[in-house]
């Protein structure tokens, strides 16, 4: 039986069993919102004393005892119990050890519902800023390759057949318009959640004269929450934050893919550095790409967290109940995957070369400039479906044949339709069909330059 006095014990007869000790407690993983629990507590202390809940040298001697609790932390001599239950009640039970009676003064017109939802409020504002550096600074790496590899063109696909001829700059450029709303869904996130729950109490509220536009400002709040019952049940903000990174892993997964892929014998597009590679045990001539494949099988854990989430808030009445201890744990663990995983990537793309040579060949190959005849053929003044249907055959015909495009004569074009003329020949060359798609958003050499130069403008220098 444990033998630690519960802050709560007066309405209990008896001590918890240490069975439910351990199940209940949370200490082991929440302990590392120490700073965030402290620096509420501060503010709070500091509030008690400005509205004269507490006397000002009973607040300051909270303030300063709190300050030493967490220098101790940062240097590791300070110990955490199962007892403690929580991250609260270890600071607290420290502060009223170190200072007696006065630091039981600190929890007036607070309680731990309240105080929780306040530590992870500020946990994640600072953890989205971290996450948000991270992926700016992919993009920068990825707008550095997209200016190295301006010249290289390779074959675009859809249902992984080749379909048009691309630069590698415009798919580069795709992954970084991709991280550019991460970063957007993710500072929403974050305004979202920048509201002081503090005040809510249990879930009513409390009746002491509290000025929450004190603490709001000392902790850099933008607003604060109109709804004490809202506040202490919601955690949209998390279950929002945890989809906004599933999205980022999302986005990663897919580049991993595509780099597997090309990394393969059969693609032979890109080269990682050994550095980001491993063997195998068996087979010498192995190299595979483990990062990219453990990064594309993390993004099933942080879809884990996401379910997990959702499905621990959607059954709970109002307002809190225990069962919200369990948030911590799938928040933590995307928190930590997510950084991971981007600090990663973008280390292993940065080491990463492209074969030019072998992605042009490949982009000249599987009829990639087939819709450029259709096109050929509107600009002639052919209907687009009969302009689709002309080229069909003339792709059909070079597959009986074994010819390409590019070596049919104009003889040849003409015998599926009289206005093909020798010009038709420019219109199919793969620069040509790049540098042809100039309209917004296209893959035109001239627009890719321009969209750099707009992320370099947005993101800062690279």
């Amino acid at each position: 039986m444990a033998n630690d006095k519960k802050p709560w014990s007066g309405r209990f007869q008896k001590a918890t069993a240490e069975s439910v000790e351990k199940f209940t407690s949370s200490i082991d993983f929440d302990k590392r919102l120490y700073p965030y629990d402290i620096e509420g507590s501060i503010a709070h202390a500091k509030m008690l004393g400005k509205q004269k809940i507490i006397s000002s040298k009973e607040s300051a001697k909270i303030v300063s005892a709190l300050k030493n609790i967490l220098k101790d932390i940062e240097k590791g001599k300070f110990e955490f119990m199962t007892a403690d239950e929580d991250i609260h009640m270890a600071v607290e039970k420290e502060l009223i050890r170190r200072i007696g009676d006065v630091g039981g003064k600190l929890h007036t017109a607070r309680s731990r519902n309240d105080q929780i939802v306040l530590d992870v409020r500020l946990f994640l504002r600072t953890e989205i800023k971290i996450i948000t550096a991270y992926l700016t600074s992919l993009q920068r790496a990825l707008i550095r390759l997209a200016k190295k590899e301006i010249k290289t063109i390779m074959p675009g696909y859809t249902h992984l057949q080749k379909a048009q001829p691309v630069l590698l700059s415009h798919y580069l450029l795709a992954f970084t318009e991709m991280f550019g709303r991460d970063v957007q869904r993710l500072e929403d996130c974050g305004n979202r959640l920048n509201v002081l729950p503090l005040g809510a109490a249990a879930l009513a509220g409390t009746s002491l004269p509290i000025d929450c536009n004190a603490t709001a400002k000392m902790l850099k709040f933008s607003s604060i929450s109109k709804n004490s019952l809202d506040t202490v049940a919601d955690r949209d903000f998390i279950a929002e934050f945890i989809f906004a990174t599933s999205l980022v892993m999302m986005h990663l997964s897919r580049f991993c893919e595509d780099l597997v892929l090309w990394s393969s014998d059969e693609f032979s597009f890109v080269e990682i550095s050994d550095a980001y590679t491993t063997g195998s045990s068996i087979m010498p001539q192995k190299k595979n790409p483990d990062v990219a494949e453990l990064i594309r099988g993390k993004t099933a854990r942080v879809y884990g967290d996401l379910i997990t989430m959702m499905t621990l808030l959607k059954g709970l009445p109002m307002a809190y109940n225990r069962d919200l201890q369990e948030d911590k744990e799938p928040l933590f663990d995307t928190v930590d995957t997510v950084k991971n995983c981007l600090s990663i990537f973008t280390e292993m793309i940065q080491n990463t070369s492209f074969n030019a040579q072998r992605m042009n060949e490949a982009a000249r190959g599987g009829f990639s400039t087939a819709t450029d005849v259709a096109e050929y053929l509107v600009r002639k003044g052919v209907p687009f479906r009969r302009a689709h249907e002309i080229t069909g055959k003339v792709v059909a015909y070079c597959l009986k044949n074994k010819k390409g495009l590019d070596n049919l004569t104009i003889k040849e074009y003409q015998s599926f339709e009289k206005c093909f003329t020798e010009d038709i020949r420019n219109n199919i060359k793969v620069q040509n069909a790049v540098n042809a798609r100039k309209h917004i958003g296209g893959t035109a050499t001239k627009n890719v330059l321009k969209r750099i130069k707009e992320f370099e403008k947005s993101i800062g220098k690279i």
